[in-house]
């Protein structure tokens, strides 16, 4: 019997598999595409283009500042700048109308002139086989060629910083999807600030990456998503070929995350996490790094520390080590 993928990022090392055997590079490409990589770096003149696509969807609503974050996110893990975008914008047959359509346009317009970005092409269609809207991005941004910064980085003895806390994407994709249910149980009130993580704390971290670059030299950054913290700690371990060791105790999770985590029943350390950056930098600067992050208005935590890919990617728990699971299907898809 063959086996059929769950809702999620593909299996990684079918993923690792199939880049390896179809990618096709030129001289050109100074970054391909690879796990725990977050964007394309093509040369292109005296700096380096940055490249990168993501959908949306887990959620229709507020599509269009979730797309240009998630998409924002990737080039600024990279330690670029987003600069110009484009959308393929999918409508549901039997669904679209004017008002659905203007409202995805206007939610991306705004969302590029917050970030500086030029929202400059794509392509729009109503199309069958789909109940919702989905936006596909594409962001292309750019890097001074001596500010690169990739997943591949880390170094053995880094501090493994993580900024906000876990799951922000999450938090507000359950509120919208569940809002009725929750208002019953919770409060209205409490369901409004869940929403409102999108924009407080934030799903965005071009002010993370800026910040932290200012105050040490940034081995590795990476934008945990699907698969939520735990996944992308794996991720950045497979592209920067190291082991990972955090602390659970460490892992900073909002109060609102936890509720709601706690009445689905689904673990926050595998809920899509897009809102926070990991970043690796040397041990000596780590304290550094947090303190200029949080006096700059961004909460940050040293979660662990880099170690030999010998010791695997494991968590301590209740003064225990063990391994740490990899959520290859989104905790949210649960649901």
């Amino acid at each position: 019997m063959k086996k059929i993928f769950p809702v999620g990022k593909l299996p990684l090392i079918i993923l690792k598999r199939l880049l390896k055997k179809y990618s096709i590079l030129d001289k050109n490409v100074i970054v391909g595409p690879d796990i725990g990589l977050d964007a394309a770096v093509i040369e292109f003149g005296s700096r380096y283009l940055l490249a990168k696509t993501d959908p949306i969807t887990f959620t229709a609503k507020d599509i269009g500042l979730y797309t240009i974050n998630i998409n924002a996110n990737d080039i600024v893990s990279m330690g670029g700048v987003p600069r110009w975008f484009l959308a393929t914008i999918l409508l549901p047959a039997g669904k679209a109308d004017a008002k659905m359509t203007e409202a995805i346009f206007s939610q991306l317009s705004n969302a590029c002139k917050k970030l500086n970005i030029s929202f400059c092409g794509g392509h729009t269609e109503i199309t069958s086989g789909i109940d919702r809207p989905i936006v596909i991005g594409q962001m292309l941004g750019e890097v001074k060629k001596n500010k690169l910064v990739t997943a591949r980085g880390a170094q053995v003895g880094d501090a493994i910083i993580l900024t906000k806390g876990i799951a922000i994407e999450a938090t507000s994709i359950i509120a919208r999807e569940k809002a009725d249910a929750l208002a019953a149980k919770f409060g209205q009130r409490f369901v409004s600030r869940c929403k409102n993580f999108i924009k407080k704390p934030g799903i965005g971290v071009l002010k993370d990456s800026q910040i932290a670059a200012k105050f040490a030299k940034v081995h590795a950054m990476h934008d945990p998503t699907e698969g939520g913290i735990a996944t992308g700690l794996h991720e950045l371990a497979i592209a920067s070929k190291v082991g990972i060791m955090v602390d659970k105790d460490k892992i900073p999770i909002f109060s609102e995350c936890r509720k709601l985590c706690d009445y689905f029943g689904i673990n926050p350390l595998g809920a899509i996490a897009s809102g926070s950056l990991l970043i690796t930098v040397a041990e000596r600067d780590s304290i550094k790094v947090v303190s200029g992050l949080e006096r700059n208005g961004v909460k940050a935590s040293i979660i662990g520390k880099v170690v030999d890919k010998k010791k695997g990617v494991t968590m301590r728990e209740n003064g225990k080590l063990k391994n740490l699971k990899i959520f290859e299907r989104d905790e949210i898809t649960k649901i």
